[in-house]
């Protein structure tokens, strides 16, 4: 795995933007939150389209090194994997806030 495709699956897991100490107001962390998710959604998709992509050429009989389609299947398979989970945590501490009793 190249330099590139590493910090590609850097990038799904933390945020783009440091984290400050500052105090922000719900509209914020909601806003921030979103444009996270929208850039990992983002890197997701890509690397499911480049998998789909190189997948093809080798299909086609392109000169296309066989490790490095497995590879992208990989990270492809891996990226939607996370973001399956960081979804379900997020869906199961939503569930877990609407069970509060106030």
């Amino acid at each position: 795995m190249d330099i590139n495709g590493i910090q590609q699956m850097n990038s799904i897991m933390r945020p783009q933007q440091p984290i400050s100490s500052n105090r922000s107001t719900p509209h914020e962390a909601q806003q921030s939150f979103k444009t996270w998710m929208n850039e990992a959604i983002a890197d997701v998709n890509k690397a499911q389209v480049d998998s789909a992509n190189i997948t093809e050429q080798m299909a086609r009989g392109e000169k296309v090194d066989l490790h490095d389609v497995m590879i992208t299947a990989e990270k492809a398979s891996v990226t939607l994997q996370t973001t399956m989970e960081v979804r379900n945590k997020a869906i199961e501490a939503y569930q877990e806030i609407m069970r509060m009793q106030v």
